[in-house]
């Protein structure tokens, strides 16, 4: 096996992206994910995306976690998405779409010296009912205390495409997050499981996250928990509608605008190497 690809990043949530454009797809992603996502033994990074033909739009992203599970919907993924497609000159124009089985994704490009280098995306509204998300509760949970990782926890459940629990608490970086953090994602509460961002307000445009992403573990940033965490701050009272809310991650910083139709999120998008992987 010996597959073309490239290393990109938004905000250190770092990805394998194969260009399968031409129409080749590899015949078991999830295996490929798995191997090729090693830190040790393959190149290193939170999953594997392939960047496939659409019907619809410009791009189909495809997205495996780094344990082989597909996900539905990644925010860092899909700005490094743009970049590529727009830096290759596969797509011409600033405005991208891009197709994933969460829908499909308006992008808006910021270029210097004929390159990308960050990307706005409109991620849709965010949905708050818990079935939708999927949550075994009826109706909206925002700011509810309910029984999660075995105890009494004050959460707020969001889908931003992707299944979110935001947990607000003293200081994120006290927490034994590898310890805690399977124990929210595998909960029985969340059949499909969960990504958690812990969070923190500090100050009136600011907000500390850290997060666990099902299937993944700790990663240095989530574009959709940066969102989901946004929204149920809003919805707690704690920002205002329509107000650009920086959220601050281990690998860098998102900028997120929360309204009831829809959430926008911008952040970079960084190509790190080229290379060949041999899978062997």
């Amino acid at each position: 096996m010996m597959i073309k690809y490239t290393k990109m990043h938004g905000c250190g949530n770092d990805y394998v992206y194969v260009d399968c454009l031409d129409g080749s797809v590899p015949s078991d992603p999830g295996a490929l994910a798995v191997k090729i996502s090693d830190r040790h033994k393959g190149v290193g990074g939170d999953g594997l995306v392939l960047i496939c033909r659409s019907d619809n739009a410009d791009a189909f992203m495809r997205m495996y976690n780094a344990d082989g599970s597909e996900g539905k919907m990644c925010g860092n993924a899909i700005r490094c998405v743009g970049k590529y497609l727009y830096d290759t000159g596969a797509v011409k124009s600033k405005s991208i779409s891009v197709e994933t089985l969460s829908g499909i994704k308006n992008l808006e490009m910021e270029v210097e010296d004929g390159r990308a280098t960050d990307a706005s995306v409109d991620m849709g509204a965010a949905v708050f009912d818990c079935e939708r998300i999927p949550a075994r509760l009826t109706g909206e949970c925002i700011g509810k205390t309910v029984t999660v990782a075995g105890e009494e926890r004050r959460v707020s459940l969001v889908s931003m495409g992707n299944p979110h629990c935001v947990v607000f608490c003293d200081d994120p970086y006290s927490l034994d997050l590898p310890a805690i953090g399977p124990r929210f994602e595998h909960d029985p509460l969340f059949p499909e499981g969960v990504n958690t961002e812990f969070v923190k307000k500090l100050d009136e445009n600011t907000l500390l996250m850290r997060v666990w992403e099902r299937g993944s573990g700790e990663t240095f940033a989530c574009g959709t928990g940066a969102c989901a965490a946004v929204a149920a701050s809003v919805r707690l009272g704690l920002f205002r509608e329509g107000q650009p809310v920086r959220v601050i991650l281990r690998g860098g910083v998102l900028t997120i605008v929360y309204t009831k139709d829809t959430v926008v999120m911008t952040g970079e998008a960084v190509r790190v190497s080229d290379g060949v992987f041999y899978g062997e």
